[in-house]
């Protein structure tokens, strides 16, 4: 991956413009300039191939843009390794992005079928959890295949290689962080997330639940071996976890964040810090799960931003790389994560929305189901919306006010017909409805009426 041209310093440009004639300096100098380029917060490296305003080069038109910039920046309690404070600003556009994050994270789920809300909480959760364990594998080099690992992670069974460990140890992370969500950061907890995360996937066995050591060598590098990043020494890490720890739990600020842009930098942190032999980017991406989480924005329960950041990563690397080689400006990384949670919300509202108008659609194609009665109806309805419920005779009897009998006709009727699944609890019949349901009745004919019961 190549890396940005490192803006130039804004002194050099200052002392460029005093050759300059003096018109142009008091131009400069009063101009009225913001801090983004139409709307957008440009990186030195795009902007030297933008088109410049009139009589300024690039150099003079980046100078007004950094000036803008600088009186909108807050300085944080978070150092690189040169000593030098990371900072960020607050434009319009974050701003924007902040308040659609509030209304659709911290709220309620709105769809046009309420019910789906409540009924298919636990579903989602666990689907959601599954995908980040997945993504944030692969993202890290995990060469397993979505299904290979979903089967894996539902039917229980044991990883079998390297690859599936990583992803169950993912799960199992995700799982924790929602455990731990009501309890302050301290670098035990993060040691604790750390070892979950590498169980069983380092050569060295001592290292998870540890820092690293100078000896490890550990850096960022490209397939090219070009460096991109090289972390802070060993020896401040200690030191440096436990600023990350208390400003985590709110502190280290004489001023407001906002929630989400805290939980943004704990992720850039822990990450730039890199204080682990392997596994820094898994962690670094639960501490920022642990943090929405730990401010009510439970909607993060249920959406995988790894996801969105494999479908692009080399965006995600280069949000990191915009921030170190332009003055430690934040930020960049801020609202690229800012995105990437937008399209990580709207897919799951998507994904709600689809769901609500696919349980409507098979609730018309129920009722047109002439070889099923109403009771019948009535329950396959019910499973749509409940699919890990279970049914026994006396309960569809009792629901229905009909006798035994003619309730366990119409609950073998629906398993001969591969609706539900039937098995026995101790020595009582149980029913639930088969996985893929809903396709299930999608390709069934509406008024076929043979069965084999």
């Amino acid at each position: 991956m190549r890396i940005p041209q490192k803006p130039p310093v804004k002194r050099d440009i200052c002392e460029m413009l005093k050759s300059e004639e003096r018109s142009l300096w008091i131009e400069i100098l009063t101009r009225r300039t913001e801090p983004t380029v139409d709307g957008k917060y440009i990186h030195w490296d795009k902007l030297r191939y933008y088109t410049t305003p009139k009589r300024l080069n690039h150099e003079q038109w980046w100078y007004c843009i950094k000036s803008a910039r600088e009186k909108l920046y807050k300085m944080l309690p978070f150092y690189d390794k040169d000593g030098h404070g990371f900072k960020f600003a607050i434009t319009d556009y974050i701003q924007e992005h902040l308040h659609k994050t509030d209304k659709g994270s911290a709220g309620e789920i709105l769809s046009s079928n309420q019910e789906i809300n409540s009924s298919d909480r636990d579903r989602y959760c666990i689907s959601s959890l599954i995908q980040e364990a997945i993504t944030s594998s692969q993202l890290e080099g995990a060469a397993t295949t979505r299904k290979v690992a979903k089967d894996m992670l539902r039917s229980g069974r044991a990883p079998k290689d390297k690859h599936e460990q990583m992803i169950l140890n993912n799960f199992k992370t995700m799982k924790r962080i929602q455990e731990l969500k009501n309890e302050p950061l301290t670098p035990e907890i993060v040691f604790k997330i750390h070892r979950i995360v590498t169980d069983g996937t380092l050569d060295d066995p001592d290292n998870a639940g540890c820092f690293r050591s100078d000896s490890d060598n550990v850096r960022i590098e490209d397939q090219y071996n070009t460096v991109l990043h090289d972390p802070p020494s060993a020896e401040s890490l200690p030191r440096r976890l436990d600023l990350l720890c208390e400003f985590a739990n709110g502190g280290g600020c004489d001023y407001f964040i906002h929630p989400v842009i805290r939980a943004i930098i704990i992720h850039f942190w822990l990450a730039y810090d890199h204080p682990f032999v392997d596994g820094n980017g898994r962690t670094a991406r639960a501490l920022f799960y642990w943090a929405m989480l730990k401010q009510g924005y439970w909607l993060f329960e249920y959406i995988s931003i790894s996801q969105i950041l494999l479908n692009a990563p080399v965006k995600y690397a280069r949000a990191f790389l915009y921030t170190e080689t332009d003055d430690n400006d934040l930020t960049y990384f801020i609202i690229y994560h800012l995105d990437v949670i937008d399209k990580a919300v709207s897919q799951l509202h998507d994904y709600i929305d689809r769901k609500s108008a696919e349980l409507e659609r098979l609730g018309g194609q129920l009722e047109q189901m002439q070889y099923l009665n109403h009771r019948q109806q009535a329950l396959l309805s019910h499973a749509l919306r409940h699919p890990y419920h279970r049914y026994t005779v006396r309960s569809h009897k009792t629901s229905h006010g009909i006798v035994y009998e003619t309730a366990r006709r119409d609950l073998w009727d629906l398993e001969n017909r591969e609706f539900l699944t039937a098995f026995k609890v101790g020595k009582a019949w149980n029913f639930k409805p088969v996985d893929n349901l809903g396709n299930k009745l999608s390709a069934t004919d509406g008024h076929s009426n043979t069965t084999n019961y």
